[in-house]
C-alpha cells in the first residue's frame, strides 16, 4: 500500500472537507428559534440541570428577594471550604492532597491514623507491572504527554484480570491504583518524549514510599531529585486546588457520561483524559504561559499600566498573540466576581516568586489580573462579570517549579483523576440510568436516487 500521502491534507481530503462543512453547517438561528441551550447552559450562562452530586460544590451568586445576585466565588469539597482545607493543612506544614482526596472518596475527614494507612495503601499502589515502562511507555513515545497517558491508562486493562468488575470494591481498588499510578504514567512518558525526540539523557527514578505526591513528582521528573520545601508544598496546593470543580465541568460530566454505560474503569477514564486534554478545558493555562511570553516581547516596561493595558486591547482586537480575541486566564463558565482557587493560590504563588527571584514577572501578572477584568467589560457586552480563573496563575507556578510545558495538562489530570474517580463512583452507587441527552433533528426528508442518475 502506497503511504506517500497517508499523513497529508490532499486536495481531495480538501474538497471531502469542503463537502463536510456544507452538510454538516447548522443555521444559528434555529438555536434561538428552538431554544437549544448550546453548551448546556442558557443566555446567562446558568448549566442545565442534569444530574445530583454530594461531592463538591461551586457557588458563585445567591437569590435575594427573588434575583440571582452575584458573589465572591465559593468551592466545597463535600461541604468543606477550600479555603479552610488549605489553611488548615499548611498552616500544621502539612501535604494535603492525601488528605483531600480521602475526603473526597469516603465522604469524611480521616483521622490520623486513618490518613497514616491510606498513605500507605497509596504507596503500596505506586508500581507500575513488570517491564511497563520499556514495552508501553518507551515505545512510540507521542509528542502529547495526554496521550500517552490515556494510551498508559488503556494499556492497564490488559495487565488487570478484573478489568470489567464495575463492584465498587473493585473500582476502588482500580481507582486507587490510578491515582497512585497518574504521577508515574505521566512523568516517565515525559522523560520518553525528551529522550527520543529531543536527544536528552533518560533517567527513570523511582518513587519513595515516604514521600508525598508533590514531592515524588518533582523527585522522579528531577536529574537531581532535590526539591526546596516551598517548591512541594506549592505543588501540593496546585494539585488540591485542581482536584475536583462540580459535576458539570467538561471532563467529570465525561466520566459521569460513560460510566452511566456501564463500561469499564479505564475506558471511563481515559475519556475524560481526552476531555480534560482540549485547550477549552485542561489546557488553558498552557495559553496563558504563552500568551504573557509574547506580551514580555511586546511590553517594553512591564510596570507600565498604559502600556499593558495597550496591550491587553490589541489581544480582544485580535490584533495580537494568537490573534483569537482572548485574554486568557481571563473569565469562568460559573464564577464572576472571584474563582477562589485563583485567590487561594495567588499568595502561594508570590512566595515562590520571591524565591525563585521572579517578583518583576509576578508584578506583570498582577497588572494584568486587576487590569484585565475592566478592559474586557469597557470592550464587550458581557452577560456577568469576568475574573481571573485557576489558570491564570498556574503555569507561572509551573515555569517557576521548571515544570516542562508538556506536563502541565498532565498534572491537572493527576489532581483531576480524585474527582473523577469520585464521581464515578457516586454514579455507580446510584445506578442511575445511561445517559443520553436528547438532539432535534432539522434535516430534511429525502427520496432515495439511484446511483446512476444522480446529478453530480
Amino acid at each position: 500500500m502506497n503511504t506517500g500521502n497517508y499523513y497529508e491534507i490532499t486536495p481531495q481530503i480538501l474538497q471531502l472537507a469542503e463537502l463536510s462543512n456544507k452538510g454538516n453547517m447548522i443555521d444559528p438561528e434555529l438555536y434561538t428559534r428552538y431554544e437549544v441551550k448550546r453548551g448546556l447552559r442558557d443566555l446567562n450562562g446558568k448549566g442545565v440541570l442534569s444530574g445530583l452530586t454530594n461531592i463538591s460544590d461551586v457557588r458563585a451568586n445567591k437569590i435575594v428577594n427573588g434575583e440571582q445576585i452575584p458573589i465572591a466565588g465559593e468551592l466545597f469539597y463535600r461541604g468543606y471550604n477550600v479555603r479552610d482545607l488549605v489553611r488548615g493543612f499548611t498552616s500544621e506544614e502539612r501535604f494535603g492532597f492525601e488528605e483531600v482526596t480521602y475526603l473526597l472518596l469516603f465522604g469524611k475527614l480521616p483521622t490520623k491514623r486513618e490518613l497514616e494507612d491510606f498513605c500507605r495503601l497509596l504507596a503500596e499502589y505506586r508500581t507500575l507491572p513488570t517491564s511497563f515502562v520499556r514495552d508501553i511507555i518507551m515505545k512510540a513515545p507521542s509528542r502529547d504527554m495526554m496521550n500517552t497517558l490515556a494510551r498508559s491508562v488503556l494499556t492497564l486493562y490488559s495487565y488487570d484480570d478484573n478489568a470489567n468488575d464495575i463492584s465498587i470494591p473493585n473500582v476502588l481498588r482500580q481507582c486507587l491504583q490510578l491515582i497512585s499510578l497518574f504521577p508515574l504514567l505521566s512523568v516517565y512518558g515525559y522523560q520518553a518524549y525528551r529522550h527520543y525526540h529531543d536527544g536528552k539523557s533518560l533517567y527513570i527514578h523511582s518513587p519513595k514510599d515516604r514521600l508525598s505526591t508533590s514531592e515524588n513528582i518533582l523527585r522522579i521528573l528531577r536529574a537531581n531529585k532535590t526539591y526546596t520545601p516551598l517548591e512541594a508544598r506549592i505543588l501540593d496546593v496546585a494539585l488540591v486546588l485542581h482536584m475536583e470543580h462540580g459535576g458539570g465541568n467538561n471532563s467529570t460530566f465525561t466520566t459521569h457520561v460513560v460510566s452511566s454505560s456501564g463500561t469499564d474503569t479505564y475506558s471511563v477514564i481515559a475519556a475524560a483524559i481526552g476531555s480534560l486534554k482540549g485547550p477549552r478545558h485542561g489546557g488553558a493555562n498552557l495559553k496563558v504561559v504563552d500568551m504573557f511570553a509574547d506580551m514580555k516581547k511586546v511590553v517594553k516596561d512591564w510596570r507600565n499600566e498604559d502600556e499593558i493595558a495597550d496591550y491587553l486591547k490589541k489581544l480582544l482586537h485580535k490584533e495580537a498573540f494568537d490573534k483569537q480575541g482572548l485574554i486568557y486566564g481571563m473569565g469562568h463558565a460559573v464564577y464572576s466576581l472571584s474563582d477562589p482557587r485563583e485567590q487561594i493560590f495567588r499568595s502561594f504563588v508570590e512566595k515562590l516568586a520571591v524565591e525563585k527571584g521572579l517578583e518583576e514577572e509576578f508584578g506583570l501578572y498582577s497588572r494584568v489580573a486587576r487590569l484585565a477584568p475592566r478592559i474586557i467589560a469597557d470592550e464587550r457586552k458581557i452577560y456577568k462579570g469576568v475574573c481571573c480563573n485557576v489558570d491564570f496563575y498556574s503555569g507561572l507556578v509551573y515555569e517557576m517549579l521548571g515544570l516542562p510545558k508538556e506536563l502541565y495538562t498532565p498534572i491537572f489530570a493527576i489532581a483531576r483523576i480524585v474527582g473523577w474517580s469520585a464521581h464515578r463512583l457516586e454514579e455507580l452507587v446510584n445506578d442511575g440510568k445511561i445517559i443520553r441527552p436528547a438532539y432535534k433533528p432539522i434535516c430534511e426528508d429525502h427520496t432515495y436516487i439511484p446511483i446512476n442518475t444522480r446529478d453530480k
